[in-house]
């Protein structure tokens, strides 16, 4: 079911993440790129890049964002209805996380719109004009990308802060109180 309901802000960080899949063309062919974001600050939290579209690349982007951000049980997962979410795999490793599974409903782009978002920022903000020879030239671009993302691009739904500036600004008023 759809627990997200399009309720895109979140108050805590580690409550509700989104994922989505993309893909990058290059003369090698399509890179794929799953992005996992944490709606509290947007910051892209997990990661996976590879030539072939597979639940291997969801679970890698999980496991990668479960590193970094080790959150509680019941968190939220909200993706689209893709057959790499709905396998088997990615739902043990989801249930192995203690998370809550969420997919928008069927045709809905809508219901996964800060991810949306996200690809549409890194496609016409950095990859527009590109012509990647090789996957590992777009990975590299991709990576740099997110570095940026997450340390100096602000969003207006952040007060202009960029996600790990929002974070830390949030940790500060946290502490302080």
């Amino acid at each position: 079911p759809n627990r997200l309901n399009r309720m895109f802000t979140v108050a805590l960080p580690n409550r509700i993440w989104v994922s989505d899949i993309t893909y990058i063309s290059t003369l090698e062919g399509w890179l794929y790129l799953c992005i996992i974001l944490d709606l509290y600050s947007r910051i892209a939290a997990g990661w996976a890049m590879g030539s072939q579209i597979t639940t291997e690349l969801t679970v890698k982007a999980l496991s990668m964002a479960v590193t970094h951000r080790n959150p509680d049980p019941g968190l939220v997962f909200h993706s689209d209805r893709g057959v790499q979410y709905a396998a088997e795999g990615f739902r043990e490793r989801i249930k192995e996380y203690q998370m809550v599974q969420s997919m928008s409903r069927k045709g809905d782009c809508w219901d996964n719109s800060p991810m949306e978002r996200f690809f549409r920022s890194l496609k016409s903000e950095r990859l527009a004009f590109c012509r990647f020879e090789t996957r590992q030239s777009a990975r590299l671009e991709v990576l740099d990308y997110i570095g940026f993302y997450n340390a100096d691009r602000l969003h207006s739904s952040l007060g202009y802060l960029s996600p790990m500036e929002y974070e830390k600004e949030q940790l500060s008023k946290t502490e302080a109180a």
